[in-house]
């Protein structure tokens, strides 16, 4: 009688002997990590000033306690911090419901060009104002909707009513928003069209075989095989949700006021660098930062619910 023969389950490997496999690896990952740890993890001991009467002649250790009373204009409902909170989830609902699609619906125009060429141009073409700064992107809008820009001077032109775009308050959010999208829309598209290209053509051949419509198509196949990087992507912007934007808004700010241009970030360098309230900007940048590490986490906790991986894995 023939005895199976049992396989010996693999032995896991000890700490050192994995990192002595992986050395190499190791070796080159370690600029990355030296720079992340020296910009990113050690300027987080500096959030300590959020709990002092920080005084930047005296330094962090010689200025004085204050516990939580840089705290209060949050807990107290500070008018300036709340108008400041109340344009930044205003921007960030905007931002979610039109900054957040827009790339996704590109990709999917993108993948339907059948030539190669036009899809290779028009990739060129929506990729080139990622790499503007906000300087120049801010200053090109100012030139073309501007009191002075080209389309006023067209209306002018025809003795037509000219329009006040740049510096309205009530359209300050659009603008932003319109903005974003023309700048980063296309460069963002590079992950989905990524993904676009893993999806099996076997399935849409099957699809089609079964009678399904390019709507369909869309619907029960490209878009379930994107949802897994949209997902993820959209966890990962809900940790930088209360970000809208500093260097898009200061530019503008003066031009519209506070009222309604004053975001979280501009909020703490108002206050901070060039008011002197370090404790109270540094307070509110924590407490911002807590809220996004919050809220990432939730979104991936209902993302593991749903059986899906999100950031990490359980």
């Amino acid at each position: 009688m023939l005895q199976r023969s049992k396989t010996r389950p693999q032995q896991q490997l000890s700490l050192g002997r994995r990192l002595l496999r992986d050395r190499v690896l190791l070796l080159f990952a370690l600029p990355g990590i030296a720079l992340i740890i020296a910009f990113h993890y050690v300027p987080l001991l500096g959030n300590v000033i959020a709990f002092k009467d920080y005084q930047p002649f005296l330094g962090i250790n010689a200025s004085d306690w204050s516990g939580w009373e840089n705290f209060s204009v949050i807990f107290n409902g500070d008018p300036a911090f709340l108008r400041a909170l109340k344009n930044t989830l205003i921007l960030t609902c905007l931002q979610s419901i039109f900054v957040f699609p827009a790339p996704i619906l590109l990709a999917l125009l993108l993948n339907s060009l059948f030539s190669e060429r036009i899809k290779r141009i028009a990739q060129s073409i929506l990729y080139l104002p990622h790499f503007m700064s906000w300087v120049i992107v801010v200053a090109l809008f100012q030139q073309m909707l501007g009191g002075s820009g080209l389309l006023n001077n067209y209306l002018r032109s025809h003795d037509l009513s000219t329009i006040n775009i740049i510096g309205n308050s009530e359209l300050f959010h659009v603008l932003l928003t319109s903005q974003i999208i023309w700048k980063d829309t296309g460069w963002a598209t590079i992950l989905f069209l990524a993904a676009l290209s893993q999806i099996d053509s076997q399935l849409y051949e099957a699809a089609s075989v079964d009678g399904a419509s390019r709507m369909k198509q869309l619907w029960h196949v490209t878009l379930p095989g994107l949802r897994g990087i949209i997902i993820l992507l959209f966890i990962l912007r809900l940790g930088d949700s209360l970000t809208v934007g500093f260097e898009q808004i200061i530019l503008q700010q003066q031009a519209v006021g506070r009222d309604v241009s004053e975001v979280l970030d501009t909020y703490v360098y108002n206050n901070g660098v060039l008011g002197g309230a370090w404790g109270v900007a540094a307070a509110v940048g924590l407490v911002k930062g807590i809220v996004g590490v919050i809220l990432v986490l939730t979104a991936n906790k209902v993302a593991h619910i749903f059986g899906e991986q999100g950031v990490y894995q359980r």
